[in-house]
């Protein structure tokens, strides 16, 4: 493991822990490095998930609507109303978020924050657009990359734009919040990619960062902590050995 305390010269921040809850068809599931054909079912009842997630004493939901990133358009925002009417959890959604329409729906569905990936490389005027209207703190940007290049649209489309390069513009522009994947780690519990996160809060000390991909145990945790990412974004791990769900809070 790499002494990442020394590498980076950034200004420890506390880290929370947030769940993922990845849906398809209604259900709760998880892919292997983002390939819808390699899907794993794990509930079918995502309130009651968030529930359990609240109950054991987590505040915050990463909410990812698969279909509709492949899509194009939102399609699990009435399982958004429910988890957000019925916990007090603060809840990002993503997945198929385009339009002026979308992100209204999801924050009148309950959101706290958009988070919008896609459009932000596709559609930056937009992007820019909504960074304006919402506030930095109603918006979080998601870069999944593959070897430090963005892919986008679910994970389905490959692009060469740097992330690097790429984050100099957004947070140039007012972006404060990223959660970053690396797809070629996510759903393998082979670990997060700390020396990527290190050298991203290298170049923007003041982001920030939450690690999304990866994560096998808590025990991975203080590392992401040291450099300061300010939150873990775990899915398999947690679904895998669900019913140890408080072994993942930071005290």
């Amino acid at each position: 493991m790499i002494q990442s305390s020394t590498i980076c010269n950034v200004m420890i921040k506390k880290i929370e822990v947030i769940p993922a809850m990845d849906l398809m068809d209604g259900h709760c599931v998880r892919l292997r490095q983002g390939d819808f054909n390699q899907r794993k079912n794990y509930a079918s009842d995502p309130l009651a998930v968030a529930k359990q997630f609240e109950n054991a004493g987590f505040r915050r939901l990463h909410m990812v609507d698969l279909d509709g990133a492949r899509a194009g358009t939102p399609k699990h925002l009435h399982i958004l109303k429910k988890v957000a009417a019925e916990t007090s959890l603060f809840i990002d959604f993503s997945g198929g978020i385009k339009t002026d329409a979308d992100i209204e729906n999801l924050f009148e569905a309950g959101a706290a924050l958009a988070a919008i990936g896609s459009v932000a490389v596709k559609n930056k005027p937009l992007f820019f657009r909504w960074l304006k209207k919402y506030g930095p703190e109603k918006i979080l940007l998601g870069v999944d990359v593959r070897d430090e290049k963005l892919a986008i649209s679910g994970w389905t489309e490959q692009t060469d734009i740097d992330l690097f390069g790429f984050l100099g513009e957004m947070t140039g522009a007012g972006v404060r919040q990223v959660f970053c994947t690396d797809i070629g780690k996510d759903g393998l519990l082979a670990g997060p990619s700390t020396e990527l996160y290190c050298k991203i809060l290298q170049q923007f000390p003041d982001l920030e960062l939450i690690a999304s991909g990866g994560v096998s145990s808590p025990e991975e945790l203080p590392e992401l902590e040291k450099i300061s990412c300010t939150g873990a974004i775990v899915g398999k791990a947690i679904y895998e050995d669900f019913s140890n769900l408080k072994n993942w809070l930071i005290a």
